[in-house]
């Protein structure tokens, strides 16, 4: 059994923002597109780069070609971190992939005690799932990969191997169970357990475009922003691997697509406001959010933040009115 911490666990997993029905009908004609053209997709790539990133890491231990397949999966990751419902809350595998936000630095205390011990589970890839949370994933692996306290040697070259085949196998169980979900998702109506009607389908994939967003925003953006007087670069996501920027580039870009295929009628105001965010992040230069405290870069890291919340307002107004859901009460804002 996965042992599942008490920690912060990741605000899209917790659905930071209810969705309420909205009157009129409900239009899902976007669900097939969304899952043949995004999810499934999606969830195999993810698989596909992780089994490649523990081949790699078997053979070749913490060098640079283990840390390259080690960013294709993350940006693989990045495709599909915004669906956070179906399998992958089914079998709680969430945190197992990706744990973070770590304000208590519980991924580097758990992998500190593993190799001070020479713990023997880091021998056995299927029994790894044992372990704390903390020590499993993307950032159990971006620690050891990245943090000069983890030196490479044979117990961190066989711990790496090892967190990176539990990983491949967690993708893989994920990706396997997504074709039976998405019948489900697909063919809503009253026999269908999970979704009896076409409207609580569309929500459910709404849900998880609008609180992708919301992540973004608040908090791969909002907590390094911290405040204008004490801003908190080190809470920037992926920091050790240079990834703050490009993660926030690579969920705004697949969360789009998402957007493209789930909305029923034209959205051209949402489509700019995708296009504006896209563009001001790809020129920020700014690999680990550092720009956060000076002034000037602090200025356009806080724009782009505002121009995430605009994508989530025209998104609102232009695909939830065409859906028949609008979002409700977010408990981020405070409003």
């Amino acid at each position: 059994m996965r042992k599942t911490p008490t920690p912060l666990a990741p605000l899209i997993a917790a659905g930071a923002t209810a969705l309420m029905m909205a009157t009129g009908p409900a239009l899902g004609a976007g669900l097939d597109d969304v899952v043949t053209g995004h999810i499934l997709p999606g969830h195999a790539a993810f698989a596909e780069r992780t089994a490649a990133l523990a081949d790699t890491a078997a053979a070749e231990c913490t060098g640079p070609a283990t840390q390259e397949a080690y960013h294709a999966a993350f940006d693989a990751w990045m495709g599909i971190s915004h669906i956070q419902f179906g399998p992958i809350e089914d079998l709680n595998l969430s945190l197992s992939i990706a744990y973070w936000p770590d304000p208590k630095n519980r991924t580097g205390k758990a992998l500190a005690r593993l190799v001070a011990d020479e713990d023997p589970i880091a021998q056995d890839r299927t029994a790894y799932s044992e372990v704390s949370i903390a020590a499993q994933g993307l950032f159990a692996l971006e620690r050891l990969l990245y943090d000069p306290a983890f030196s490479s040697g044979p117990y961190v070259c066989a711990l790496t191997a090892t967190v990176a085949g539990a990983l491949a196998d967690t993708a893989g169980e994920l990706a396997d169970a997504w074709p039976d979900y998405a019948e489900l998702l697909t063919n809503p109506g009253p026999d269908n357990p999970v979704y009896p009607t076409e409207a609580d389908a569309a929500r459910k994939v709404y849900t998880a475009l609008y609180t992708g967003l919301e992540f973004d925003r608040d908090t791969r953006l909002g907590r390094p922003l911290g405040t204008y007087d004490r801003p908190r670069p080190n809470r920037a996501e992926a920091r050790l691997s240079e990834r703050s920027q490009r993660n926030v580039e690579l969920s705004l870009a697949a969360l789009n697509q998402l957007a493209d295929l789930l909305a029923t009628d034209p959205a051209p105001r949402t489509s700019a406001a995708f296009a504006a965010a896209r563009r001001r992040v790809s020129e920020l230069d700014d690999p680990v959010f550092a720009g956060v405290a000076d002034p000037m870069s602090r200025f356009r890291i806080e724009a782009l933040q505002q121009e995430v919340r605009d994508i989530q307002t025209e998104m609102a107004t232009e695909i939830g009115t065409a859906l028949g859901v609008t979002a409700g009460f977010n408990a981020m804002d405070g409003d």
